[in-house]
């Protein structure tokens, strides 16, 4: 009964699960039912329209993305079915409802320990960690190994959302709010890297241009719709379309520059409550502590920076997996939402266009290479949840491509030591540099309350 029941509420999908969720959380603080159901209605506008905008690049960049494969003559010969295919297997995987109430008592542990300020109530998003058990379940043979891969990655990502949290602040104007989850999350490290790298590098550490700089020095060709119409060009002469094809393409990618911040602010409207209200009450209830409610990435696609990175990736995207070395993964089912993956780096780099193109250029080619490494693994899970073809191989860049799924799969069988190596070198130091930056951000506000 009780996985029947956890099923059918996974199968709402995340525009009705997490106002549900967002209702039930609010209640519990002492919100009144009418405000509690209003902001939770908000939410689940606002994902239905950034549903629709997701959907309106998927059917319109889709085709386009498939079409320069094609024009290049592109022999990458399995295809990247991205989030929206990878998250439904993931939860038809045997780990998968157990995950969620794993994912939830780490994060009561860490709370009540101290270790995050981070109050997850994105349920729908513990894909991301049930993915990581899954894929560790299928290359170890062990279910508890797989249960171990759960709780690593809830435990790293709460503490992502921890260290990141001065971004998603700042420069997201997301007070409160924590993103924990995801590509946003996990990639942030290596933007923190490449930041840190280009600081020691005289000239490249001058240069510096953003969506406003381009807005302010073109006028109205600098702005944000004008730079989606001419990036929907640009894609359109790729794909080889027609006139007529490619003036549609740049009408649309130039819609979703202008709809996509538009989406946004329904769930920010109904966040904002639930966010003041629920920070007061910890506060009073456990002594002062700042809490942080952990959401969605999705929240962090309205900045204009990450819509323009957005577009920018997606020709660049399938340019790196054409030139990278031992790469079989074609760049399709995440193209629409690459936003994801470049997100935290926008705010890392504070919008600086030209250091996010840099730190995009190394995740994107970090993911693709990864992804390849796990196609066998993400077969097996299609495989297993019986949506896959005899002889078809898939493989996914979101998760697929993640960093600490690949790790710990390397670190529990040590198939490929050069690889453990290399990729653990590069991302172990990059998530210290984060924690080092973390640490003295929070110093740093000390001296000033002190001063």
């Amino acid at each position: 009964m009780f996985t029947q029941i956890m099923q059918y509420i996974l199968d709402l999908g995340p525009a009705v699960m997490l106002p549900i969720v967002i209702i039930i959380f609010s209640l519990l603080l002492g919100m009144k039912l009418g405000d509690s159901f209003k902001s939770g209605l908000q939410i689940g506008i606002g994902f239905v329209g950034i549903g629709l905008v997701i959907g309106l690049m998927l059917d319109s960049i889709g085709p386009a993305a498939k079409a320069m494969a094609e024009n290049f003559d592109i022999s990458l010969d399995v295809v990247d079915i991205g989030w929206p295919g990878a998250s439904p297997i993931t939860w038809a995987s045997q780990i998968a409802l157990i995950a969620i109430p794993i994912a939830i008592a780490v994060n009561i542990i860490m709370l009540v320990l101290k270790m995050t300020r981070v109050v997850n109530v994105d349920i729908w998003n513990i894909w991301h960690m049930t993915f990581t058990g899954a894929l560790v379940h299928i290359a170890t043979g062990s279910y508890w190994l797989g249960i171990v891969g759960v709780i690593i990655h809830a435990a790293f990502v709460y503490k992502l959302g921890d260290w990141f949290a001065r971004d998603t602040k700042h420069f997201f104007g997301l007070d409160g709010i924590a993103i924990p989850h995801g590509t946003s999350a996990y990639l942030g490290p290596i933007a923190v890297l490449v930041d840190n790298i280009l600081d020691k590098i005289p000239g490249l550490n001058k240069i510096s241009f953003s969506a406003d700089d381009l807005q302010k020095r073109f006028g109205p060709f600098g702005e944000p719709v004008t730079v989606g119409f001419i990036m929907g060009i640009v894609i359109g002469l790729l794909a080889s379309y027609s006139l007529k094809d490619t003036l549609q393409l740049a009408i649309k990618t130039a819609a979703v520059m202008l709809l996509m911040p538009r989406v946004i602010k329904p769930i920010m409207d109904g966040l904002t409550p639930i966010a003041r209200h629920a920070r007061k009450k910890l506060q009073a209830r456990f002594g002062g502590q700042e809490f942080l409610i952990g959401l969605d990435p999705a929240l962090l696609l309205g900045h204009t920076s990450v819509v323009s990175a957005s577009l920018l990736f997606i020709p660049l995207t399938i340019l790196i997996a054409i030139i990278l070395p031992g790469n079989k993964v074609l760049p399709f089912g995440d193209l629409a939402t690459i936003g994801f993956f470049v997100a935290m780096a926008v705010a890392v780099h504070q919008g600086n266009l030209f250091r996010t193109i840099i730190s995009g250029i190394i995740i994107m080619s970090m993911t693709l290479w990864i992804a390849t490494q796990t196609i066998a693994f993400n077969t097996q899970l299609a495989a297993n949840a019986g949506a896959l073809r005899a002889g078809e191989q898939i493989a996914s860049m979101d998760q697929g491509g993640s960093p600490i799924t690949y790790l710990l799969i390397e670190a529990l069988t040590l198939q490929n030591i050069l690889g453990l190596s290399v990729i653990g070198v590069i991302y172990f130091l990059g998530v210290f540099l984060t924690w080092r930056r973390a640490k003295s951000f929070v110093e740093n506000s000390s001296k000033e309350i002190e001063l």
